[in-house]
Order: C-alpha cells, then structure tokens, then sequence
C-alpha cells in the first residue's frame, strides 16, 4: 500500500535540515511501528520518499512523504502514534492511501502556496505595495538563475501563478517542482532589485501553506493539494 503523510514544521524545528529530517522520520517510523516496506540488496532501507525539500530556516504547514507498507492501521491511529514520537515543532496533520498505480509526491509537484512577511525592524520602506503591483504587471519579469546549465537568463513571470497583498506581507502561489521552481526568496530578491530596496533573505519570514500537484489535461491547469490525491484508512 503508498501512504501519504502530510505534516507541519515549525518553531525550532524550522532550523533543521532535509536530512536530518528524513533521518528523524526514520526513527519516528519505527518508534510508532508503522509496518514500513524496505528495499531489497545487501543494504535494506526504508521505501520513503519526500516532496518538495523544504530550506533551512522556513516553515511550513504542509510538508509531505509518501511511504509503502505492507499494513497499516486506521489514519487516526497512525496520526496518533506518530505524533506520540514527535518532538516540539513537527507534527503529522494526515496519513492517506494513495491509489496503487499513483506517482510519488517528488515527481508530482507543480505549485506551492507562501506566506511572505517582514522580521520586525527589517519591513521595507512605506509604499513598496504599490511598486510590488507595480512589479508584477509586467509582463516579464527576467533574471539571472542558476541551471544545470549554469546561470542563465530566465523570465520569471510565468512561474507566477497567483499573489495578494496581505496587510503584514504577501501571498504567493509560484510553480515548484523538477520543471520549473520558483523559490519566494529568489521571487523577493528580484523585487527588491528593480525597486532599489535591499531585501535580503535574512529579512523574510517564508512559511510554506500547500504543495499542489496538476491534474489538469489538454494544457488546462488544474492544482489539487498533495493531500486531496489520498483517502482516509478507516
């Protein structure tokens, strides 16, 4: 059976890293005696895959990894086991069956939603919500990015899919995933050099709320959260 299991980090759990993370799900696994497939060889391991790896420093409300087991008890028991193991800052939010025939979540991801805001004391100067609208009605937006091929050149606007002004920050909804990944504090650092305002990464708060697939066909987009793809065990 593929289970998906979403989760939360945040608080100083923000400050670990994706390897550690996978290492500490390792044991999270075995503490809460989730009946876990290994692989076969001369060095069995853990069948776990992540999504989207998370940077150093942000949190998120929806982290995902997709395991497979060969049994597994109801969705609100494994939650509860899990989370019994969990130290402060990580928690599992859902842990659904996904159809046999299903993708993993790595190869999957096409969107995210963020939460951008300010540390206190680091907000830029009065009015850059006019120059941000300002920013993002044009219809490119090109920069230098770091490719497989070196830096390049790239127009940005189109990996844009949704934002909203907020009152304390924005809200950004960009494309992710192994074609094109748009990370907020790039998106911010590309603001901030058209307007003439430093925002270095250091200044961002960046909280990741969703992770989307696209179901889409014909060329139609059509996200649906990593989570909506599974189904509550009974």
């Amino acid at each position: 059976m593929n289970i998906r299991i979403k989760f939360r980090k945040y608080g100083p759990m923000k400050f670990i890293s994706h390897l550690d993370v996978m290492r500490y799900f390792q044991k999270v696994i075995r503490r809460a005696e989730i009946d876990i497939c290994f692989s076969e060889g001369f060095s069995p391991h853990m069948i776990m895959s992540f999504a989207s790896p998370l940077g150093v420093g942000l949190t998120s409300d929806a982290e995902y990894v997709d395991i497979r087991v060969n049994t597994a008890p109801s969705s609100a028991e494994a939650v509860r086991r899990m989370n019994e193991t969990m130290a402060e800052g990580m928690d599992v939010v859902s842990f659904r069956l996904l159809p046999e025939n299903s993708k993993n979540a790595m190869s999957i991801v096409a969107a995210a939603d963020y939460e951008v805001r300010f540390r206190e004391g680091q907000e830029p100067e009065n009015g850059w919500q006019e120059k941000w609208r300002e920013f993002l009605s044009r219809p490119e937006i090109c920069m230098l990015k770091e490719t497989k091929k070196g830096r390049q050149e790239v127009d940005i606007r189109p990996w844009i899919c949704d934002w909203l002004v907020m009152e304390d920050g924005l809200f950004l909804q960009v494309s992710a995933g192994s074609v094109h990944n748009l990370k907020p504090e790039l998106l911010m650092q590309a603001f901030g050099t058209w307007a003439g305002m430093e925002l270095p990464a250091s200044s961002l708060l960046i909280h990741r709320k969703e992770i989307y697939a696209d179901q889409g066909t014909e060329g139609k987009q059509k996200l649906i959260s990593l989570e909506g793809l599974g189904v509550n065990l009974g």
